[in-house]
């Protein structure tokens, strides 16, 4: 096989929660790209959007509306993917929520919402995507998207800090538990992106300014950015790096 070759995904099948807009849009028309069909997930009635980015390709999408802020759909979407495509080889845990608020004041419903997408459940996803992948017997690819965040405090999202560590820890735990069983559990923090969590940011002007003077590319990172990243990390190509947290960040954290 020629390197070229080994980022190809052809016939392989992603899940990938968030689908419907930003990076999640962004990862779903890269992996298909690459070759992978889509089984998309998000809140959203539907993903028509994605669904035709997606088509464009050549690959298939199919769709799932699930409200992830609870496990209760995993087993549910999990046995429908595989349903739908026969197998599932990669799965993408995009979908998080943000709350900002001063921690003097956060409320407990701040805390919980975000702390039941952004980790609860991924780790569930992560965990139903390992058996499945046991169950095949054909090993498979978990992407977690992390955060500037698994590497720094911030200001104003306690709880958005505290799953963003935790996903790259239990990034770290699973790869300890599952590489014995061709897993590759690895995890994309995304540098400041101009999606929808990051539009307060952007709308005010001096955070915007202070945020674009640390960032040595002196931009906001777009879905695209992800791209090269995300095929690389479902490909063959990374098949011995386990547990790591790769930085897309234009250099934010080399500052």
């Amino acid at each position: 096989m020629s390197i070229l070759d080994s980022f190809k995904l052809n016939g392989k099948t992603a899940v990938v929660t968030g689908c419907g807009r930003g990076l999640g849009q962004g990862i779903s028309e890269a992996l298909a790209q690459a070759g992978a069909d889509i089984f998309g997930v998000d809140y959203l009635p539907d993903a028509q959007e994605t669904k035709e980015i997606v088509e464009k390709t050549g690959r298939r999408f199919s769709y799932f509306s699930a409200n992830l802020l609870t496990i209760e759909p995993i087993e549910k979407l999990f046995a429908q993917a595989a349903s739908d495509f026969g197998h599932v080889d990669i799965v993408v845990n995009n979908a998080g929520i943000i709350k900002r608020n001063d921690s003097v004041d956060f409320t407990e419903a701040e805390w919980d919402d975000v702390m039941n997408i952004n980790l609860k459940t991924v780790f569930f996803m992560c965990q139903a995507a390992a058996r499945q992948f046991i169950k095949q017997e054909t090993g498979g690819k978990i992407i977690n998207i992390a955060s500037m965040l698994s590497f720094q405090g911030g200001i104003r999202v306690p709880s958005y800090t505290a799953s963003k560590s935790g996903v790259k820890g239990i990034t770290m735990l699973m790869a300890n538990e599952w590489a014995k069983h061709g897993i590759n559990t690895n995890a994309i923090a995304p540098g400041y992106m101009a999606t929808d969590n990051t539009a307060p940011l952007r709308a005010d002007e001096q955070r915007s300014k202070e945020i674009l003077n640390r960032i040595p590319a002196a931009r906001w990172g777009s879905p695209s950015d992800l791209a090269g990243t995300a095929v690389f990390l479902a490909s063959s190509a990374s098949d011995y790096i386990n547990g790591y947290t790769i930085a897309v960040d234009g250099g934010w954290l080399a500052r």
